[in-house]
């Protein structure tokens, strides 16, 4: 069997995270070619969700964390 790793970064917007991981998978998906889909449907898909970005809140914490350092 093998085994074919696709990455790709999408960006999405929405109002909760399992909605924008449903989004980020479709459009994966949209973008993978006749063979890929076939493979994926016969060997399933797995997909790692990564966040992308950081937060107002997680910056304030790394600027707190360096001034008490």
């Amino acid at each position: 069997m093998s085994e074919e790793t696709v990455e790709s970064t999408v960006k999405v917007e929405a109002s909760s995270l399992p909605g924008a991981v449903g989004k980020a998978a479709r459009e994966f998906v949209k973008g993978l070619d006749r063979k890929q889909r076939f493979d994926m449907n016969k060997n399933g898909l797995e997909i790692t969700a990564k966040s992308a970005g950081t937060t107002t809140e997680a910056r304030s914490e790394k600027s707190a964390d360096a001034a008490a350092s």
